[in-house]
């Protein structure tokens, strides 16, 4: 989708204002939704007609996204832009001076920026809330979350509001919103996706991906992917050409976390049998404590992400300032600022075994099949049934490993759960097979095809209206 609208701007048969209006008008439309915050419509008509000119007068336009209107996260700059992070210490910030190394690759490949998405203050939550935007919601169902932490870009995905968005992946910011709306969530091997500047959490956040197309994923990627100053754990090569997997691993989670709802676990096993069938290969069945028996590195990220994103802000801010905050931001940076040194190194150690036995897990082309949600879903502000409002525990995700062990990983549209709610399948492969990865979900996509839009929200190219 994202080359077909590109090349009809770059030919003359469809011009980028046209492009732009309809994100325009679309965003304008479904305000109720929540997803987009913040909109730059001047400056985007004018970037358009100028690209537009450009066409007309047979100049080189920037390829291969000539054209496409852009939603950006709230955690990325835009120059001229206020970058809030959802969050009141930073609603009257002045604006970016410059944009993040994420919009400068989009922009520079001919993408125009037309607004900017919501998010979980400080991209903390699974759920996507914050005290300067509010809650947004899933165009599936307005009673649900479209999860985070980047909800806002998945909602305005699935919507229809835009083709393109910008999206992070720290703990699955990715996967899970993804999951959520019925879209492709990808999150590359840690490194392949340059950092720009001193991430928050260390050595866990990368660039997430979202689409709903594979195509549209491994376009994305390949103006992504790149070392950039700045970032000594950026792959200087490109990515290694990698294959489909000879071997599936299912399992409900990969700690001992508790079991899986009926309905999660019972849309799981099914789907990680289509999965193997769809391959033609063994399907093998672990159990949780068959991975890291003893230890949780789901929980040792809560005590990393915690410490050092309470590290960024620093004691007196906090505590001085937590009245301003939601209060699952306050608990989190709370909770951080309480971790001991000795704890924390410790976790940070025990991060290389986990390393070590998912690089062993996954040796020689295996593939490991886990929900991209432990839970069917939550409410807009993080409810789930049966449980006291707070900061969501570890027990309902199931994406942190991947980040701590710096895996590739994608979440598949794979059909809904008896109650409705969009189910995610998660699949891990090995370090640098993210090639094989977008080959799978090809494969997946293929023999098992999902709607691009929630229901009564049309696709975004007008020639589908």
């Amino acid at each position: 989708m994202l080359h077909d609208l590109a090349q009809a701007v770059a030919d003359g048969s469809t011009s980028a204002r046209a492009l732009v209006e309809l994100c325009l008008a679309r965003v304008s439309e479904h305000a109720d939704l929540g997803a987009v915050v913040a909109l730059r419509a001047e400056q985007v008509r004018q970037e358009a007609d100028a690209l537009d000119r450009a066409v007309a007068a047979g100049d080189a336009v920037p390829r291969p996204l000539t054209g496409v209107p852009l939603l950006v996260k709230d955690t990325h700059d835009v120059a001229g832009m206020v970058t809030t992070h959802g969050s009141r210490w930073f609603a009257d910030a002045p604006p970016a001076a410059r944009d993040s190394l994420v919009v400068a690759r989009l922009r520079a490949a001919g993408a125009l920026v037309v607004g900017k998405t919501n998010q979980p203050e400080f991209c903390i939550e699974g759920f996507t809330d914050n005290p300067v935007h509010g809650a947004t919601t899933n165009p599936w169902d307005p009673a649900l979350s479209p999860g985070g932490s980047s909800g806002g870009s998945a909602a305005a995905l699935a919507a229809g509001l835009a083709p393109l968005v910008t999206a992070g992946d720290g703990a699955g910011s990715a996967r899970i919103p993804a999951a959520f709306c019925g879209l492709l969530g990808f999150k590359p091997t840690n490194g392949v996706i340059a950092r720009d500047g001193d991430p928050d959490w260390i050595d866990f956040h990368t660039e997430g991906l979202m689409a709903t197309t594979v195509a549209d994923l491994a376009l994305q990627l390949e103006v992504l992917a790149g070392p950039h100053a700045g970032d000594p754990t950026a792959l200087p090569v490109p990515l290694p050409s990698a294959g489909l997997p000879q071997r599936v691993v299912v399992a409900d989670r990969t700690d001992e976390l508790g079991p899986l709802p009926a309905d999660v676990a019972d849309q799981l096993a099914r789907r990680a049998e289509d999965l193997a069938r769809l391959l033609g290969v063994p399907l093998e069945r672990w159990q949780p404590g068959d991975f890291f028996p003893g230890w949780s590195p789901d929980e040792d990220w809560f005590t990393l992400a915690a410490a050092e994103h309470a590290s960024v802000f620093g004691r007196t801010r906090i505590e001085q300032g937590a009245d301003q905050l939601h209060p699952t931001t306050a608990e989190f940076l709370t909770t951080g600022l309480a971790v001991p040194a000795d704890e924390y190194l410790a976790a940070r150690r025990r991060r290389y075994a986990a390393v070590r036995r998912l690089d062993d897990v996954l040796a020689a082309g295996t593939a490991l099949v886990t929900p991209t949600v432990a839970v069917p879903g939550w409410g807009p502000r993080g409810e789930v049934p049966g449980r006291a409002p707070g900061l969501l525990g570890a027990d309902v995700y199931s994406t942190a490993v991947q980040n701590m062990t710096g895996l590739p990983a994608v979440s598949l549209p794979a059909g809904a759960l008896p109650t409705g709610e969009r189910f995610g399948l998660q699949v891990t492969m090995p370090r640098w097979a993210d090639i094989g990865l977008l080959q799978l979900a090809a494969r997946w996509e293929q023999h098992h095809p999902w709607p691009r839009t929630a229901p009564g929200h049309p696709e975004f190219p007008p020639t589908q209206e």
